[in-house]
Order: structure tokens, then sequence, then C-alpha cells
């Protein structure tokens, strides 16, 4: 923890420490720590990250707490086993989003919304995703300063496959990244994008095996450490400058047209047999 009281600040409200906000959100990430290089990985049950909306929950308060934590210089995120992101769907929403609650449908909301504006504007530090595995939900990977990914990772936008419009971010993300066309193209089809391709599009910063793929990671951080504080700073906030433009010029009518589509459509997954297919790749 930084001493602050050499500073002079009376009265300092310091910052919730690490071994206060790991056990917090114990359920969703493993958490460690080594010479201000800070690992979250997505996890449940110990196993590989199964979505679940209390997650979704978690996700947009965890970059508050990481990003208020001066003690992290670095931040990799990983996940567990040989998934990004598992879960079937028709689980994750046992019914269309219209038949709840306004107050669930609010939290949804806030939480969506949430999760990518704190990514982006509250995490002041480099930022280096590994993501080990075929999974949805990657926006914030993507997102990282850099993405590295295991050779049998899987990208894909799955909302207009299972019938609602594509806006939490991971849309904003593959338009930016790998152009309007390429983005409409998988959008529309559902169609992933394996690791190589990924390379190629622009999407990630470079393909690794499994074995390599954390490994590399920390070396990264580690290279990232042996430089001054503020240059580390300073570099990150210009290489996150176009998330930052992106989030706040763009994600607000993404998000707003697929809160409407959810809504208005009064369904979701019309045709189950059309995430089969992702389904046979793990990508959900």
């Amino acid at each position: 923890m930084v001493d602050t009281s050499s500073f002079g600040w009376e009265g300092h409200v310091a910052p919730t420490p690490l071994d206060e906000y790991s056990k917090r959100y114990a359920d969703f990430f493993e958490m460690r720590r080594e010479d201000g290089i800070l690992e979250l990985r997505l996890h449940t049950d110990g196993g590989p990250y199964v979505h679940n909306w209390a997650a979704h929950n978690a996700w947009n308060r965890v970059w508050q707490d990481v990003g208020n934590d001066p003690e992290n210089h670095v931040l990799i995120i990983t996940g567990t086993g040989d998934t990004w992101f598992r879960g079937d769907p028709r689980q994750t929403w046992p019914k269309p989003l219209v038949e709840e609650t306004p107050d669930y449908i609010f939290q949804q909301t806030i939480d969506a919304w949430k999760l990518i504006e704190n990514f982006v504007n509250n995490i002041d530090v480099p930022t280096i995703a590994a993501v080990n595995g075929p999974g949805i939900h990657t926006e914030f990977a993507l997102m990282c300063d850099v993405t590295l990914a295991a050779e049998d990772a899987d990208f894909m936008d799955p909302h207009f496959m299972v019938g609602t419009a594509p806006g939490d971010g991971l849309a904003l993300a593959l338009q930016h990244l790998m152009g309007t066309k390429r983005a409409a193209y998988a959008i529309y089809g559902g169609a992933g994008i394996p690791a190589r391709k990924a390379l190629e599009y622009g999407l990630v910063s470079d393909v690794l095996t499994r074995e390599e793929l954390v490994p590399k990671a920390w070396q990264l951080a580690r290279d990232i450490m042996k430089r001054p504080r503020f240059a580390r700073w300073s570099t990150h906030n210009i290489l996150n400058r176009p998330w930052r433009k992106l989030v706040t010029e763009d994600f607000g009518f993404h998000f707003s047209q697929q809160s409407l589509a959810t809504v208005a459509s009064k369904a979701l997954i019309p045709v189950p047999e059309l995430v089969a297919d992702a389904r046979e790749r793990k990508v959900w």
C-alpha cells in the first residue's frame, strides 16, 4: 500500500486493498499480484468460466477497484482451462428480457453499460489480455492494449445470430479493429474468427500455444515494468485513447439499439439451431 502519510494528506481515504477486493470477487476471478503486475483469471468453481448474470454484474465494479488500487501497475486478464467463455444461451436467458421486471431490465442494462465504460475509463495502467480459448464476450479482451490469443481461440459476435442487435461493445471493437465490411460479414453470418484469421485482421497482437500464452503475457508485463511509472501511464493513455473516443461517441448508440431490439422483439434465440455451430466450436 502506498504510504500517503509522507504526503501530508490528513484524512486521506485509502483505496480498497487487494486482499479485500480479491475476496469480494473470488467467485468470478482468481487474482494474483507480483511486483505490481495483477493477473485476473476468469473462472467458475475453479474451472472454465460459465456465463452468469452475477459475474456480469460484478465485472463493472471489479474494473473500478482494480483501477483505484495504486499498487496495480500492469493488468493481465485471462481465462481458465481451454475456453474463455462457456454457457448455454437457453439457460442464460430462460425467458425473453421483456418478461422481466423493469428493475431487472434496468440493472442488466446498467451492468452491460458500465462493464465497457469502466473498463476503458477506470483502468489507467497497461493492459494485456491472454485469450486462452474460444468464447464470446471478448470485447474487453479486444480493448486491452495488447491481446494475445491461444491457437484455438475463436472470436465471434453472437447477438444477431440469436435474435438481437450487436450493441454490447463487441461489434464496436470488431468494426474498429478489422473494418466495417469484415465486421458486418462476421456479425450477419454469426461466423467465428479463428485466432490466425484474427491476427491477420488485426484483432489480436499475437497467437501462441496455450502453454506459451500466459507466460508470454507475464514476460511482456515485466518488460513494461522496467520503464518509469509516468512512461507506463502516459503510454497507456495514448494507446487507450481510441477506445475512450469510441465509447464516448458511439457505445451509447450501439447499446441502445441492442436494448431496443432485445425488448421489442419479445424473443431471443428464435431458432435454437442457429447456435448449434457455435456450440460445436465451444464458442458458446
